[in-house]
C-alpha cells in the first residue's frame, strides 16, 4: 500500500487549541461539512471543535490564542494560559496541539468564518457533542482531568 502523503510533506506541525468556558459551558463550534472548506491537515469536517489554529512564524503560544479567537469567534480574549499538550496525528497529518484556556474575554460569538465554521454554540461540558474533533476533545479531556498530558497509544 502506497503512503498517502509524500516524504516532502511529513513535518510535525505546531497548533493550539483554546477553551473558553463559562457557566459550566464550553463554547464550541461546527466545522464545515466539507474537508476542502473545513480547513484541517487532518481532513476533518462536519464535527465540533474549540477554537484554535496553527502557530504562525514567530509567534508566541498565546498571541496565536489571542489572534485565532478573535479571527473564528470575534471574542478578545485575555491572559490564555497553556494547560496541556498533545501528540495529535492519523493517516493526514501530525500536530504538536498546545491546549489552552481564557477565563476572561470581550464580546460574543459570531460566525466570522463560514468557509470553516459554520456555527458556534455553548455546550454543557455534562452533554458535550458528537461527533467530536479529535484534537479539540483531546484538549478538553486533559482540562476536565486536570492533566497536562495524557499518553495515547
Amino acid at each position: 500500500m502506497q503512503d498517502p502523503i509524500p516524504e516532502k510533506k511529513k513535518r510535525v506541525g505546531a497548533g493550539f487549541g483554546v477553551i473558553l468556558e463559562k457557566e459550566g459551558k464550553l463554547l464550541l463550534g461546527m466545522r464545515h461539512p466539507d474537508p476542502d472548506k473545513a480547513d484541517s491537515e487532518f481532513r476533518s469536517s462536519g464535527e465540533w471543535c474549540i477554537p484554535g489554529g496553527k502557530l504562525e512564524w514567530n509567534e508566541s503560544l498565546e498571541e496565536g490564542a489571542i489572534r485565532e479567537v478573535k479571527e473564528e469567534t470575534s471574542i478578545t480574549i485575555k491572559n490564555p494560559q497553556v494547560i496541556s499538550v498533545h501528540n495529535c496525528k492519523n493517516e493526514h497529518a501530525h500536530f504538536m496541539t498546545v491546549g489552552l484556556v481564557a477565563h476572561e474575554w470581550e464580546g460574543e460569538a459570531s460566525v466570522t468564518e463560514p468557509d470553516e465554521i459554520i456555527e458556534w454554540k455553548w455546550f454543557d461540558l455534562n452533554n458535550l457533542p458528537q461527533p467530536r474533533y479529535f484534537p479539540s476533545f483531546e484538549v478538553i479531556e486533559n482540562y476536565l482531568q486536570k492533566k497536562f498530558y495524557i499518553e495515547r497509544k
